[in-house]
């Protein structure tokens, strides 16, 4: 075997293709948004993704749920020993249901999917690729679904000042999507790191939109707790305290003529009571305060309402 050397500023010629080596028009650079497909870890990956960054937000916004749920008490989170372990508790108690429920319907779109690329001779699967590989199509889908985020937001605002979600506040929602996010959301089509991105904001987005539609609801069930004395199930799947009890002083005296009053929670010493019948809430030292008869959620007659007191002080004034 001999050697030729050649001059450094000279360049190298071109080696003939090999038999075995593809010519170089053959090699081909992955389409735009074509992604290597790793099996379950890299659905897995593209799940968590999306659920992470969700997850995160409404942790975020739960606590600010949780403020706006107990200042219908007018009390705040704190003075009912909602602190940070107790909070983080009662998200993984809410999302776990939410995860199961996703999961389910998660399952079920991917069945349905099957089921139809079944009926369709593949069609329905090639149709859903062709889009897949189109940034375009993808990135005005993806702002479409943040706008519709925002729609969690909106929700929020109105309900604040006791105004009802229309139809056209939909349609702005959607249009701001479009011309705030579509260009964006095309330009991180371009590389892998830019579409990993895009997943994190689409997570986000989700998360806040779902966050915001969660407070209000939880607003909603507060009210209804003034109101009935009794949870729904979404504060039950929350965490929320609904717990009553009789009370008594140190020496065993009965308080407040043996009426039942509901233990919002613990702080620094102090317990945080509703009075149901005169729609009230106050606080009481814990060293003072001994509670009997303990129920949960305790089970109320048909039509029962708080405030019956109340409204015979109102008459009688």
């Amino acid at each position: 075997m001999t050697y030729q050397s050649y001059p450094l500023d000279q360049p190298l010629p071109t080696q003939p293709a090999t038999p075995d080596a593809p010519p170089a028009e053959a090699v081909k650079a992955p389409a735009e948004g074509e992604e290597d497909s790793g099996g379950v870890l890299d659905v897995l990956e593209k799940i968590g993704s999306v659920v992470v960054p969700a997850g995160v937000t409404l942790y975020a916004l739960l606590y600010m749920g949780f403020k706006e749920m107990y200042s219908v008490f007018g009390i705040t989170p704190e003075q009912a020993g909602i602190d940070q372990s107790v909070l983080f508790g009662r998200l993984l108690g809410s999302l776990l249901p939410l995860t199961l429920i996703a999961a389910s319907c998660i399952g079920l779109l991917i069945s349905l999917g099957w089921l139809l690329n079944l009926i369709t001779r593949g069609w329905a699967g090639r149709l859903f690729q062709a889009v897949r590989k189109r940034p375009w199509i993808v990135a005005v889908i993806a702002a479409v679904w943040a706008g519709l985020s925002y729609m969690g937001f909106l929700y929020y605002v109105y309900t604040a000042v006791e105004e009802h979600l229309g139809g056209g506040e939909v349609v702005f929602a959607i249009v701001l999507g479009f011309l705030a996010y579509v260009v964006p959301f095309r330009l991180l089509r371009r590389k892998s790191i830019g579409r990993a991105g895009m997943k994190v904001l689409i997570g986000a987005f989700t998360g806040v939109g779902l966050g915001y539609a969660l407070i209000i609801q939880m607003v909603f069930g507060a009210v209804q707790v003034q109101e009935t004395g009794q949870a729904n199930a979404l504060l039950d799947s929350l965490g929320f305290q609904d717990q009553w009890a009789r009370l008594q002083d140190s020496s065993g005296k009965t308080l407040y003529d043996g009426r039942w009053m509901m233990l919002l929670g613990e702080f620094e010493g102090g317990y945080a009571f509703y009075d149901c019948d005169k729609l009230m809430t106050f606080r009481k030292f814990s060293e003072s305060t001994i509670l009997i008869d303990i129920q949960l959620d305790p089970d109320r007659e048909k039509g029962f309402t708080c405030g019956t007191l109340a409204d015979k002080d109102k008459k009688a004034g």
